[in-house]
């Protein structure tokens, strides 16, 4: 069982930034793979970023966020960063990270691929 704990999330204006946290209960972060999703009011959940140490240091976005958005990992802390760049009002929504022991090269942005989840933060984007 591993269980994660963000922070991180508030409420900041168009073009402002946030970092979140995943904070992750495993001591060696080294073989999860973690990636973040999000879901706003009334939408389904969404890919928005992925990590992954196998094979070396894999990161991956969704479009919406490419050049906005880094994730980045410290695994000796358990943790996992999202650095959010010039927000914006369609950036609102529950962010949740989740990770799964993966070993494979492929990037994964289907949820279902993942086994434990965070409880999520708000992250309110306002104009």
């Amino acid at each position: 069982q591993v269980y994660l704990v963000e922070s991180g999330g508030g409420l900041v204006q168009a073009g402002d930034s946030l970092r979140l946290s995943c904070e992750a209960s495993t001591r060696n972060l080294r073989p999860w793979a973690v990636s973040w999703f999000r879901q706003a009011p009334d939408k389904d959940r969404e890919f928005v970023a992925f990590s992954s140490w196998s094979g070396g240091n894999t990161t991956s976005y969704a479009d919406s966020v490419t050049g906005r958005f880094a994730i980045s990992r410290d695994n000796v802390k358990s943790v996992v960063y999202l650095q959010m760049n010039n927000l914006k009002l369609e950036d609102t929504a529950v962010y949740f990270c989740a990770c799964a022991l993966y070993y494979g090269s492929e990037i994964l942005t289907d949820g279902s691929r993942y086994n434990y989840w965070g409880q999520g933060t708000q992250v309110t984007v306002s104009s």
